[in-house]
């Protein structure tokens, strides 16, 4: 058994979604008491579960200026928009996770940003600011998916630290699914660092920086 409290459910409402390219679906958004770190992460559950197949899932780390303004130093508003999409084909849950710059927070990982344009890799500039590489604990997003019925699951993302931590948490990732590759030219050296230094499943000989 997990050594974490129990998390409940606080509310289910429904919300369509609709994205900047057009593409619109109808979800679910679950708000939760109990969680362990206190902070206002949603669930947003996506189609219709399988019955010979398990959800498939995604841990997405809020990003306002990936998700919000379109910042393209980074691949997190694609990733968020691709997984919508993914999960709602196939049925599952998003867990949309207030740990924005990889826990650090939004002032800091705009500090971090003005070391990279120094020339500092997204892991060394938080390093330099004398915070962690990476300072998300996914025991929340455990509690969630618990509260939700979840205990076995299909993980989109290219991060093998999520599927670990969640095993460690006592939920079955059967597999992980990868998400697409999204670079642009503000993005290469970021996507190589997650490559290089945490060993994100992304193609490295795509990742040039030509």
């Amino acid at each position: 058994m997990p050594d974490y409290p129990a998390a409940t459910q606080r509310a289910r409402v429904r919300v369509p979604l609709r994205f900047h390219d057009g593409y619109s679906v109808d979800a679910e958004l679950v708000t939760f008491h109990g969680l362990t770190d206190g902070e206002e992460h949603v669930a947003v559950v996506l189609g219709t579960p399988s019955a010979t197949a398990p959800p498939l899932v995604r841990l997405h780390s809020e990003c306002l200026t990936g998700d919000v303004f379109g910042s393209s130093r980074c691949d997190c508003g694609p990733q968020l928009r691709e997984a919508v999409e993914q999960i709602a084909t196939r049925g599952g849950v998003l867990l949309y996770l207030r740990q924005e710059g990889r826990g650090i927070g939004l002032y800091n990982k705009l500090d971090a940003y003005a070391l990279q344009d120094q020339g500092l890799d997204t892991y060394a500039a938080n390093t330099a600011l004398g915070l962690p590489e990476d300072a998300r604990d996914y025991t929340a997003a455990a509690q969630m998916l618990a509260a939700l019925g979840i205990t076995e699951l299909d993980l989109l993302s290219n991060n093998p630290d999520k599927a670990e931590q969640l095993r460690t948490l006592g939920i079955h990732v059967q597999r992980r699914v990868p998400t697409g590759v999204f670079t642009t030219a503000h993005n290469v050296r970021y996507l190589r660092a997650k490559v290089l230094q945490t060993q994100h499943t992304l193609p490295l000989a795509e990742l040039t920086a030509g």
